[in-house]
């Protein structure tokens, strides 16, 4: 199938400049289709689908200006090219800012007109280029996100399930070495799942469906009913959780699935790599935009050189021996992606032996 050639609309009150545009662009190879004004302009583009669009600005009813805010709406990838016989600088700037891709005084020469073109026509080509590759990648991403959730993680569900019956002793007896080797693989397998878990999180987060779900949260009630939920963690590791409240509400706009999320990631962290006999505390502060949400903790600390990596995608920081934990490393890309969705941003210090802070900040509704 032979392709169609690409197609120019030019708005412009003057016939000799539509006659004049449309020879030159039908002898460089395009089609040209011509509007007398900017309100027959804008319905040819809604109509026609131009590739590009040549614009006066000076025109009787609609301006060019007009033309070139309205575009946008119409279709964002089509190129505008301003062509006036008024042209100064702060109309060049105007037209700029308003979308125009380039500015061509009048009177022109047919190359000059040309030369502009096909300029205008390589950009449309790279922003279609990458349009169809941005769409590609989504639905590779998708496609990804299936095959791995239905499978990779069934199958392997499905064998968490069969260890769990073996273990029970369902199917008869099994001596200690082989229940050994049954639970290292069960372990192994767990990681695993996690990891797989974990990246599915990471990957289905999306920001615009997130702020669909955005409502003004009281995020200091939030915290009591969820640091009430980690007690028994707690105890289990020997470690104290404190909150100091502030007087009356604190609200932040926000999704609060998402966000308890953060904080189980960052208060889990804080408890199961703390000190036996440690200390958790989760601190509130105001100011006229946001609310900062502390969660300090006097654990093992994180060494300085790990600190600017700790937010990338797989990073583990080695905590010593005594304190081994198992991870996947993508735990706080998904707390750093959540607080970016909600327009807050996280920071974190620490010292080694001495303890980290996590500091969330968000804006109010």
């Amino acid at each position: 199938m032979m392709q169609q050639k690409p197609l120019v609309l030019i708005i412009d009150d003057e016939e000799a400049i539509r006659d004049s545009c449309t020879q030159i662009l039908l002898k460089s190879g395009f089609r040209a289709e011509t509007a007398e004004d900017g309100a027959v302009g804008l319905e040819k583009i809604k109509e026609l689908g131009p590739d590009l669009v040549l614009v006066d600005l000076k025109m009787p009813g609609i301006s060019g200006f007009d033309v070139l805010e309205r575009l946008k709406a119409i279709d964002p990838n089509v190129i505008p090219i301003v062509i006036t016989g008024y042209a100064t600088v702060d109309s060049a700037v105007e037209a700029m800012k308003k979308g125009a891709y380039d500015f061509l005084p009048k009177p022109f020469s047919p190359e000059e007109l040309r030369i502009i073109i096909r300029r205008a026509h390589e950009r449309r080509m790279l922003i279609l280029e990458a349009e169809a590759l941005r769409i590609e990648k989504k639905l590779l991403e998708e496609n990804f996100i299936t095959m791995v959730s239905h499978q990779l993680r069934s199958p392997l569900v499905a064998v968490q399930q069969y260890f769990e019956v073996i273990l029970a002793g369902i199917m008869g007896p099994i001596d200690g070495h082989l229940k050994e080797m049954i639970l290292k693989a069960r372990d192994r397998l767990d990681g695993l799942l996690s990891l797989i878990n974990d990246w599915l999180d990471l990957a289905r987060l999306n920001k615009g469906q997130i702020v669909d779900k955005f409502k003004p949260l009281d995020i200091q009630k939030v915290l009591e009913n969820f640091l009430e939920f980690m007690r028994p963690l707690a105890e289990e590791f020997g470690v104290t959780l404190e909150l100091n409240r502030v007087p009356g509400s604190v609200l932040v706009l926000g999704d609060e699935q998402t966000l308890e999320q953060v904080f189980t990631n960052l208060i889990s962290n804080a408890i199961k790599y703390n000190k036996p006999q440690g200390r958790v505390r989760v601190s509130l502060k105001e100011d006229a935009e946001s609310v900062s949400v502390a969660v300090e903790d006097t654990g093992i600390g994180i060494a300085k050189e790990h600190v600017p990596f700790i937010f990338d995608q797989f990073y583990q920081v080695h905590r010593g021996e005594e304190k081994k934990m198992k991870g996947t490393g993508l735990g706080l890309s998904i707390v750093q992606k959540i607080v970016e969705a909600h327009n807050g941003t996280i920071g974190v210090t620490s010292e080694p032996g001495l303890g980290s802070t996590f500091t969330v900040r968000l804006p109010r509704p």
